[in-house]
């Protein structure tokens, strides 16, 4: 499934669809990983015990989690491309452990469904950001400020526990990451476009940087549609 790079340098007509296939194939994986995990994980007692039974070791995968988001982004430079998707690789399988919680609270039909309509979503938008004329350039800002705007209240939410503050974030979440769904894909065809005769290393990171950013985009949007479409156990 994944894209095998080699040091040799990439024909400057292929460099962008090579690019965009690898993102494509790491997000895929990522997700897949994730999504077995997650099953498995709900099927084994030992594993609920060790992350939900203890509240420290739920956020303890979350900070992990972070970490990794951070590190991968800031450090890419510095990285080698199979370091980089080994890392994000193991974010793919911690991100599955803390999404457990997910098939522990809504019934499988809901979650199937979500699923189907985010795919749809993340697909549509993916598109648009891929074939559009338009310069989504100037949406990341506004996309950024609204993700940090929703983390805070996100956050005093958990102290307030607000029902109302609750959808509007959720609302407010969609948007957002339908948004950056499109924002993104715009970067990263632009970011081949102006890799013309980088190797096959260079090129792997800047996948894996992609595929990361996607990932985030779909699973955010998926865990915010499922506020508004899924049914509790």
């Amino acid at each position: 499934m994944t894209q095998t790079f080699s040091s040799t340098t990439v024909l400057p007509k292929t460099v962008e669809n090579v690019l965009l296939r690898s993102v494509y194939n790491w997000m895929a994986l990522g997700l897949l990983i994730s999504g077995i995990t997650a099953y498995g994980t709900t099927n084994s007692p030992w594993l609920l015990n060790l992350i939900f039974g203890n509240s420290a070791v739920f956020f303890i995968l979350i900070l992990v989690e972070l970490g990794l988001v951070i590190g991968i982004s800031g450090a890419i430079q510095r990285l080698s491309a199979s370091t980089a998707s080994g890392l994000f690789l193991l974010f793919s399988f911690i991100n599955g452990l803390t999404l457990s919680a997910v098939l522990l609270v809504y019934t499988a039909s809901s979650i199937f469904q979500t699923f189907l309509v985010t795919s749809l979503m993340f697909g549509a938008m993916s598109a648009y950001g891929y074939f559009t004329r338009s310069d989504l350039s100037s949406w990341g800002r506004y996309l950024f400020m609204g993700l940090i705007g929703i983390i805070i209240a996100s956050v005093v939410n958990i102290f307030l526990a607000n029902s109302s503050m609750d959808w509007i974030i959720s609302f407010l979440g969609v948007i957002i990451f339908t948004g950056l769904t499109a924002y993104d894909t715009q970067k990263i065809k632009r970011m081949g476009e102006e890799m013309i005769g980088a190797d096959g290393e260079r090129i792997g990171k800047v996948a894996i940087l992609g595929a990361l950013a996607l990932y985030l985009d779909f699973v955010n949007l998926f865990l915010m549609l499922l506020r508004f479409m899924g049914r509790r156990r």
